[in-house]
């Protein structure tokens, strides 16, 4: 023990210094919900686990189920269609696949809400009328909003599959069917698996769609107990709950990469070949691939234009332009400091010597895996704490009458936003930065620079990509942000996902178009990006 704290104070250094206090800064929501649970819960939380709390699991459930099979179903079908044949518009259509990631799932259930409406496209067509406003409809919108994550994965995986060992099953006798079922799909699981958490954690983390669909979730449920039933104690008990489900797909999903795993020799490795297929399954596959595109991008952007072309002239005010600029300027900043908190992890972990302080820095990254209702919780009681310790200190100690400083102000939702999404920003600049390796920062030390010098003429400019992609990133995340902005969002600011939110709230769903376009506009970027960086690895 002695010499482990001899070595401890050794090796420390005003790296170590700033990289733990960062990673306590950035865990200080997380911390909240953990510690406060000690509290115990609020006055109504026996009543709410005997009525709601069994509603809120059973349809957390039943979205995980049914929002798991059409996901699977639609991201892998399509990844295995576009990556092994041959089909009409088969480049297009790998990118308009990526496409419904740009539209947050909450504009794409008020779009499919005007499509099934009475007077809608469905109703016009169809003589039966359809309730998409329900459980059900949820998990058909969740499913065309999110199987993008499930085709980005395994489409990846599959491009990178070797063409020998298909050619292997097919000398064994295996059909193409039977290839594909026996082989391929078992070895992809890691890759569409972790597609899945993805999902999953969208699904709970959703609130937009749950509310206007009437379902109750988990996320519904804090809104309700902190806002309606005005008890923080009880929404943190949720929050702890769903944190723990969270967590525990997490698990499942690290145990299940570890336990099954592939790899591709590249002594032999081929790259995998287009099969021919005849004009018939053409078509069918072509239809296959191209109905969640319909579903997921085509059908709702076509509604939103349909309503913003009657209503731009209601909503297209300098009121709009202000709230669009609002939005873009706290997405801006936010992807700024998501960055620099994200450069700063990464770098101060590498000049860092204590291994045990490199360990937790993983900790600061933690905010993507948890919702946005979660983590506006976890931010709003540690802030009004201190705001009321200000306001008692400045009275006490110079009687100064002062209001909230932090708690309902932009700096509390910057900050709740760049704990949120640093792990955005700091995927790709890490992997980035472990390709450079540690030669060229080493030859630099060798000739006398310092780390912050290094860093700054060497490694900066050559992590530019890595950072503009993040900086994108990061930057479309916030524009859709809705739980957790409308929780800590200050009374004279608003958003463009608020702005929609409170339009289909109040019943007004086609005025609700105009900002939604905007969101989505903003997110087609990063899109084309994502698909150029799956592209090369062909």
């Amino acid at each position: 023990m002695k010499i482990r704290f001899q070595n401890i104070k050794r090796d420390t250094n005003k790296w170590s210094i700033l990289l733990l206090t960062i990673v306590l800064f950035v865990a200080i929501p997380i911390g909240t919900i953990f510690f406060n649970l000690f509290y115990g819960p609020g006055d109504t939380w026996n009543h709410l686990v005997v009525t709601l709390l069994p509603n809120y699991i059973g349809n957390s459930l039943v979205l995980i189920i049914g929002t798991s099979i059409l996901t699977l179903v639609f991201g892998i079908s399509s990844a295995w269609i576009v990556s092994r044949y041959e089909i009409p518009l088969k480049k297009q259509l790998e990118w308009l696949l990526i496409l419904p990631l740009a539209i947050p799932s909450y504009i794409t259930a008020y779009a499919y809400a005007g499509i099934f409406d009475y007077g809608g496209v469905i109703d016009k067509l169809l003589p039966v009328k359809f309730d998409i406003m329900n459980q059900f409809g949820l998990i058909f919108v969740l499913s065309a909003s999110l199987y993008p994550y499930v085709y980005v994965a395994s489409r990846a995986f599959f491009i990178n599959q070797s063409n020998n060992i298909i050619e292997a099953s097919k000398i064994l006798g295996g059909t193409e069917r039977r290839t594909f079922f026996k082989l391929i799909l078992p070895l992809a699981r890691p890759a569409f698996v972790g597609g899945l958490i993805l999902v999953l954690m969208e699904v709970l983390n959703d609130y937009g769609a749950a509310k206007y669909y009437g379902v109750n979730t988990f996320t519904t449920g804090i809104f309700r107990a902190w806002f309606s039933l005005e008890e923080p104690e009880t929404a943190i008990y949720l929050s702890a709950i769903l944190v723990a489900i969270i967590f525990i797909l997490i698990v499942i999903e690290k145990r299940q990469r570890k336990r099954i795993g592939y790899f591709n020799s590249s002594k032999n490795h081929q790259n995998l070949k287009k099969h021919p297929i005849n004009k018939r399954i053409k078509t069918l596959f072509f239809t296959i691939v191209l109905i969640p595109v319909l579903c997921g991008f085509i059908f709702p952007v076509s509604q939103l234009i349909y309503w913003a072309i009657l209503t731009y002239k209601e909503v297209f005010t300098t009121d709009f332009l202000h709230v669009a600029f609002q939005s873009f300027t706290l997405s801006l900043v936010s992807a700024f400091f998501a960055i620099i908190f994200a450069l700063a992890l990464i770098f101060m972990a590498k000049w860092n010597k204590l291994s045990i302080i490199n360990a937790i820095t993983r900790i600061g990254t933690l905010g993507y895996a948890i919702p946005g209702a979660v983590i506006a919780v976890g931010v709003l009681i540690p802030t009004l704490s201190l705001d009321k310790w200000l306001i008692t200190f400045f009275k006490n100690s110079f009687d100064l009458k002062i209001g909230f400083i932090i708690n309902g102000t932009i700096i509390a939702l910057v900050y709740a936003y760049v704990v949120r999404y640093i792990a955005v920003a700091y995927n790709p600049i890490e992997a980035t930065s472990l390709k450079m390796g540690k030669s060229i920062s080493e030859v630099s030390k060798m000739l006398g620079k310092s780390n912050l010098g290094t860093f700054f003429k060497i490694e900066l400019p050559l992590l530019k990509p890595a950072i503009l992609s993040g900086f994108i990133l990061v930057f479309v995340d916030v524009m859709k942000e809705l739980p957790l902005t409308l929780i800590l969002k200050p009374y004279q600011i608003n958003t463009l996902a608020v702005k929609a939110y409170e339009y289909a709230s109040d019943e007004l769903v086609a005025e609700a178009s105009l900002p939604s376009l905007f969101i989505v506009l903003t997110g087609v970027l990063p899109i084309i990006f994502l698909n150029r960086l799956i592209s090369k690895a062909k």
